[in-house]
């Protein structure tokens, strides 16, 4: 791409700092799906310790008769069964939203998204280059739940399962005769009858392997620009987040590929533990022992844990990067003037 002089042109001016969050002990203590079960009164023990027992019996079945399974699905489906029972009865997806308001985060959240945001993009070098930093969440967790949870609007996108409603369906299983389609109210209407409506299939899922696409939809600018998909070839040059100006924190193994990504391209990978647990601490220690992630500390982003100073400090690190490179881009486009030549004295630039 050339501009009219016939000098190239960079389809984005890669001036975006992306921090990519995990979710699920990354940014909160434990899973997002407790509220769903405190509301409807389930023992989340007795929940994924049926998961557990469903995803063995699933892969030794799948092993018998040569079927791929995925481990992600077996709880998304469980969800639906549980729909189904009735046991989450009248579960939808403004539920799960409503659900996500009550997800409590680590300390010094939603805070520090915005704090993050306002430390680099009111620095006066920065600004000049209109640096600014974006925050992503990319999660192996129901997206709708991280929707509606207090650190939503200090978040650009969210990646992560989805469901879609449809009808609530007879006892029988069966579903309304006539056909349905959605009214304004977000329920459907089957000939005489407006049911609510439920959750009743899986619409999109995220797992540890699926979370490099969203890396790359961020990379590219994929989530941002209409018509770019995260399979096209680019130049390294038009990626509108170049990898290097990408932060990434997660908790643990599941998110190796996405650390191995990062780390080949240099940027930032950074692992957190949930405070005062041994076997959390012990988990991070050992990716930071393969060389997995470049550091790693405990889940507290107040202002003055070591864990908000390393990230800090990688924005700015990032963002001086940023500044430099374009700065030095300014230098070897643009000619110096000519300067007119005087008998004695210093050249006197000549104004063009």
């Amino acid at each position: 791409m050339e501009g009219v002089s016939g000098v190239p042109q960079n389809l984005f001016l890669q001036n975006v700092i992306a921090v990519v969050w995990d979710f699920d002990k990354t940014l909160i203590p434990g899973y997002m799906q407790d509220p769903l079960f405190a509301h409807y009164g389930i023992d989340a023990t007795a929940f994924w310790r049926e998961v557990d027992e469903v995803r063995s019996q699933m892969q030794k079945r799948g092993e018998k008769e040569g079927v791929r399974t995925s481990d992600d699905i077996v709880l998304l489906n469980h969800i639906l069964k549980y729909v189904r029972e009735g046991k989450f009865e009248g579960l939808n997806n403004g539920m799960l939203r409503e659900l996500g308001k009550k997800i409590q985060f680590y300390p010094g959240l939603p805070e520090f998204f915005p704090a993050l945001r306002s430390r680099i993009e009111k620095n006066a070098t920065f600004r000049k280059h209109e640096i600014h930093v974006e925050h992503y969440i990319v999660s192996t967790g129901l997206r709708q739940m991280i929707l509606g949870s207090g650190i939503a609007e200090h978040v650009t996108e969210v990646w992560g399962c989805e469901f879609v409603e449809g009808p609530v369906v007879q006892q029988e299983m069966t579903i309304l005769a006539a056909p349905v389609v959605p009214n304004r109210r977000g329920r459907y209407r089957g000939g005489a009858t407006d049911a609510p409506t439920v959750l009743t299939q899986i619409g999109y899922v995220i797992d540890d392997t699926t979370k490099t696409r969203a890396i790359f939809e961020i990379n590219k600018g994929s989530n941002v620009t209409v018509g770019i998909d995260a399979n096209a070839a680019m130049r390294y040059e038009d990626r509108r987040v170049p990898f290097q100006n990408m932060i990434y924190i997660a908790d643990g193994p599941s998110d190796v590929p996405v650390f191995s990504i990062i780390n080949q391209y240099r940027g930032k990978t950074f692992a957190v533990y949930d405070p005062g647990s041994r076997d959390h601490f012990a988990q991070v220690r050992g990716l930071q022992d393969q060389d997995r992630v470049q550091s790693f500390g405990e889940a507290n982003y107040q202002e003055g844990s070591q864990t908000y100073m390393w990230l800090v400090d990688s924005a700015e690190k990032i963002a001086q990067r940023i500044a430099d490179d374009r700065r030095r881009a300014l230098e070897d486009r643009v000619v110096p003037p000519p300067h007119h030549i005087t008998n004695g004295g210093p050249p006197v630039a000549g104004v063009q």
